[in-house]
């Protein structure tokens, strides 16, 4: 505890200390501030910065797909004008305009009336010529033992070995008379020769048609499908080099939509176009949703090799400045660092970085707005950082 005589000493220069001020600067209260300034202590320093709650990722190391990206058309593989092989009136239409059949379904019938008449004919022809083989037949058995016996001369046994000849080659041609007609009349039923889709009827019921003339309505196959499109020189060498190792995959996206259809690369023409330098390439896909319809334009992806052990990151993580493309990353002491990038292709929601990432680092791939390079953050993985 100071001594007495030690508090009057400090009192005493406090005092000079206010009288001293007042003169240079007069005012009242200024000796009561200089004692409260040098009695009060000195002022905080500032809390330090809270750390930033942001999500953060690994790095992605796996093979990167190689696609090329066309414009494509589709094409149905079989289209096919339907036509009457004999002819008559139109008498039903049994499929509406627009339909999809599948194969054998009835699509028309015409007027088999005619038809009937003649297969009647044929099955009447062969009844009779039937019966008269049998009775020649018979004659040819009596003549056998009479000519035996000596009663027969052998030019009559000939004859009637000949005319029994004869009248089986008349029955054959009964038979293929018989199954001409029956062909007549069923080429009366216009059948769907595969699945597809119907167009537009072009021959009204009552209409007279004749035998491969008018043309009754066109059936398109929509499942499966060709895909055409036109690789360009310097991809021809890719695509076959991808070829020779097996089959090439594709996919196929129609306008608008996300999600696409698979198939394979199944044709390559035989030579190159001289105007344009791109060849005649074709894909099959599925169609069994019959989405797509022939003439319809889409994009297509090829598949053609894969890079492996690349680095991914998420395209969200991905900025961009004066200075190029960066990336923030956890660094230490929780603080945050900028890595400079090249990224390369992308694949879904992911990128390739080509250089400026390690397998290891933490990407920080949200509250990008509220962070910088060297603020504190507080990394949060999972569904900790899917629900901030």
């Amino acid at each position: 505890m100071p001594s007495r005589q030690t508090l009057a000493t400090i009192v005493l220069a406090l005092l000079a200390a206010a009288i001293l001020y007042v003169r240079i600067a007069p005012d009242p209260w200024a000796p009561a501030r200089v004692v409260a300034a040098l009695v009060s202590p000195p002022p905080a320093p500032p809390p330090p910065m809270p750390a930033t709650p942001v999500p953060v990722v690994a790095v992605v190391k796996r093979a990167l797909p190689v696609t090329i990206d066309y414009a494509a058309r589709t094409e149905a593989i079989r289209n096919v004008a339907l036509q009457a092989k004999v002819s008559g009136f139109v008498v039903e239409q049994r499929a509406d305009d627009g339909a999809d059949v599948k194969q054998g379904d009835l699509l028309y019938r015409i007027d088999s009336r005619d038809y009937d008449v003649a297969l009647e004919q044929a099955k009447a022809q062969l009844d009779r010529d039937a019966a008269s083989l049998e009775y020649l037949k018979s004659n040819l058995d009596r003549g056998a033992d009479l000519a035996e016996k000596g009663y027969l001369s052998k030019d009559v046994f000939d004859q009637r070995a000949s005319a029994a000849r004869q009248a089986e080659a008349s029955l054959a041609i009964d038979r293929a008379a018989i199954r001409a007609a029956e062909l007549n009349r069923a080429y009366t039923e216009i059948r769907a020769p595969f699945a597809g889709r119907l167009g537009r009827n072009q021959a009204a019921v009552g209409t007279l048609i004749g035998a491969g003339g008018a043309v009754l309505n066109t059936l398109v196959e929509i499942d499966p499908l060709y895909v055409v499109f036109n690789p360009s020189e310097t991809d021809l060498a890719q695509i076959q080099k991808a070829r020779s190792q097996g089959e090439v995959t594709a996919e196929v996206f129609a306008p608008g939509a996300t999600d696409g259809r698979k198939g394979v690369l199944t044709f390559l023409d035989n030579s190159v176009d001289r105007s344009t330098g791109t060849i005649v390439a074709r894909a099959t896909i599925a169609n069994a949703a019959l989405a797509l319809l022939p003439g319809q334009y889409v994009r297509l992806r090829l598949l053609v090799g894969e890079e492996p052990d690349t680095l991914m990151a998420p395209q969200a993580s991905l900025g961009s400045s004066q200075m190029g493309k960066y990336i923030y990353v956890v660094g230490d002491g929780d603080r945050v660092e900028m890595r400079p990038v090249t990224v390369g292709r992308s694949d879904g929601d992911l990128i390739a970085v080509l250089s400026g990432l390690k397998e290891t680092d933490r990407v920080i791939s949200g509250n990008l707005q509220k962070i910088g390079p060297g603020l504190p953050v507080r990394p949060m993985t999972g569904k900790m950082a899917a629900s901030n």
